[in-house]
C-alpha cells in the first residue's frame, strides 16, 4: 500500500495574551471548494485539457474517472493520471483518479485483471477472489488510479436480471454473494485501492439497465432485504470506504431515484456505513427523467450523496459546477451539508489519493 497516506497531525502552540489563552484561528474552506470536492468528473480523449487542468489546481474538481475512450496502454495511462495529480499538488487540493475495473466486459484498461467477470469469480472460493482483488487493485495503483468502482454487489433475484445478462453479480445466493463482495472488496484495500460496492440498495430485480431506461422496482422493503447483505457484511467487515447508490427508484422507500432519495440515504447510514457516498453516472438519470443534468446533480447534492459522478463532456461538468456553487451561495445546500461531505472525501483521499 504505497500509496496511502495517514492523515497529518496538526499541532497549535497558543500564546498567552493578557493573562489568558488564545485560541486558534480556524479557517473554513471557501465555498468553491467544498463545491468541488464533490464533484467527478469525466475526460475529453487521453490528455488532460487545460482547462481540467486548471479547474483541478483551482480546487473545482474532487475526482477524475477514467474510461476506456482515455486510455491506450500503460505508459499513456501513466502519464495521464500524472498530469492529475501535478495539477492537484499544484493547487493544494486532493484529487482521486477512479475507473470502472469490474472484470470481464467491465474493463476500462483491457490488458488489467480481472479477466473472469464476476459471475466467473464467483466460482471461485473467497481465498482466490481475493487474491484477484489484490491483483486488480496492483495494476491499478501502477497506472495511478486510486478508486475502483467495483465490486457489483447486485443478487439477481428475478428471471432477466439485467445483472445477470451482462454476468456482473458474483452469485445469485445471497449470503454467498456477500462472501465473495466482501472478499473482492478486501483484495482491492490488501493492494491499496478503495473498493466500491454498487449499486444500492441493490439492481438485481431490475430488468433493465438504469443507463438506458427510468427504471422503477416494486418490491417491498422485506422483498428487498436480501439484496442489501452484500452491504451488510462488508461494512461489517470494514471492506466499504465507498458505496454507489442506484439510479432506480425504489417504491418501498418513496419511489425516488436512490440518487434523489435522502431515505435511501438514511437506510444506508442506518448499516453502519460511514464512507463516502457516490452517484452512478448522472447522465443518464437526467436523460431518463428529462431533467438538466444540473438540476439532476443538484437533487442527488441535496439528497446528501457525496460524490457526484459525471462521465460526460468537460464542458457540461463545468457548467453543473456553477449551477451546484450557485445553490451553496443561496444556502440552498448549506455549509455544515458541504463541510461534512467534504470531511469525508478529504479523509478518503487521505487514505488512497497518490
Amino acid at each position: 500500500m504505497t500509496r496511502r497516506i495517514a492523515l497529518a497531525a496538526i499541532v497549535v502552540t497558543a500564546g498567552l495574551v493578557a493573562g489568558a489563552a488564545a485560541a486558534p484561528a480556524v479557517t473554513s474552506p471557501p465555498l468553491a471548494r467544498l463545491v468541488g470536492a464533490r464533484l467527478v468528473v469525466g475526460i475529453d480523449g487521453t490528455t488532460a485539457s487545460p482547462s481540467l487542468l486548471q479547474r483541478i489546481r483551482r480546487g473545482q474538481v474532487g475526482g477524475v474517472i477514467l474510461m476506456g475512450s482515455n486510455v491506450r496502454n500503460a505508459p499513456q495511462a501513466r502519464a495521464l493520471t500524472a498530469s492529475l495529480r501535478a495539477a492537484a499538488r499544484a493547487g493544494g487540493n486532493p484529487l482521486l483518479v477512479m475507473t470502472d475495473q469490474e472484470g470481464g466486459t467491465v474493463r476500462r484498461f483491457r490488458w488489467a485483471p480481472p479477466a473472469a467477470s464476476a459471475e466467473e469469480l464467483g466460482r471461485l472460493g473467497e481465498a482466490a477472489i481475493r487474491r484477484r482483488g489484490n491483483d486488480t487493485a496492483t495494476a491499478l495503483e501502477r497506472l495511478g488510479v486510486d478508486v475502483d468502482l467495483a465490486p457489483v454487489a447486485d443478487v439477481p433475484g428475478v428471471p432477466g436480471s439485467f445483472i445477470a445478462a451482462q454476468h456482473r453479480g458474483f452469485s445469485t445466493v445471497p449470503a454467498r454473494a456477500a462472501k465473495d463482495v466482501t472478499a473482492f472488496a478486501a483484495g482491492l484495500m490488501d493492494g491499496g485501492v478503495a473498493p466500491t460496492l454498487k449499486h444500492f440498495p441493490g439492481l438485481g430485480l431490475a430488468t433493465a439497465s438504469t443507463d438506458e431506461a427510468a427504471v422503477t422496482i416494486g418490491a417491498a422493503a422485506a422483498g428487498l432485504a436480501p439484496g442489501l447483505l452484500p452491504y451488510r457484511r462488508a461494512i461489517a467487515a470494514g471492506v466499504a470506504p465507498l458505496v454507489m447508490v442506484s439510479n432506480a427508484a425504489y417504491t418501498a422507500y418513496g419511489g425516488k431515484p436512490a440518487a434523489w432519495s435522502p431515505r435511501v440515504l438514511a437506510v444506508l447510514r442506518g448499516l453502519g456505513f460511514t464512507g463516502v457516498t457516490i452517484t452512478d453516472a448522472l447522465e443518464p438519470l437526467a436523460a431518463t427523467h428529462r431533467v438538466t443534468l444540473s438540476q439532476t446533480a443538484i437533487r442527488a447534492a441535496r439528497a446528501g450523496v457525496d460524490l457526484l459522478l459525471f462521465v460526460g463532456s468537460e464542458r457540461s461538468t463545468a457548467a453543473v459546477y456553477g449551477a451546484l456553487l450557485d445553490e451553496a451561495r443561496a444556502g440552498r445546500l448549506t455549509r455544515a451539508q458541504l463541510q461534512a461531505s467534504a470531511g469525508r472525501i478529504d479523509e478518503l483521499a487521505a487514505t488512497y489519493a497518490g
